[in-house]
């Protein structure tokens, strides 16, 4: 082998060496992000009460400390009620319709899901913002 191959070997090796590193980083950091876990009620009426559940952008649900429900949502603002039954959050959004969804928590994202549907809204819960 010649010098110079020599030479062009020793350059490549930490090259390859680097991006071989950030592959594995990279499929780590995927394999580590956290699956939804399932809340029960005592986790869900703790991390809810007094908190509001929101995508940032479209829609908030605040869920009052008495269990009113504010749901402001592009431009409107309604009031409703909200309660937990057994392992699930149930929203009176409107008069006569209570709805009931199955909590889940995956790092910072929360996830809304009615049983035994594929329908979810997921968003993140914060302490309520004022609004004007």
């Amino acid at each position: 082998m010649t010098s110079s191959c020599r030479e062009a070997i020793r350059r490549i090796r930490p090259i390859s060496g680097t991006l071989f590193g950030l592959v594995v980083l990279a499929s780590i950091g995927s394999a580590t992000a956290e699956a939804f876990r399932v809340l029960k009620g005592p986790e869900i009426r703790s991390l809810f009460t007094g908190m509001e559940f929101t995508d940032e952008v479209h829609w908030t649900l605040v869920l009052g400390r008495d269990g009113t429900l504010t749901n402001i949502g592009m431009g409107r603002k309604t009031v409703g009620r909200w309660q937990v039954k057994q392992d699930q959050l149930c929203l009176d959004r409107a008069r006569d319709e209570q709805r009931c969804y199955v909590v889940s928590r995956s790092g910072k994202t929360y996830r809304l899901q009615e049983p035994d549907s594929d329908i979810y809204e997921e968003g993140i819960v914060q302490r309520p913002v004022a609004r004007h």
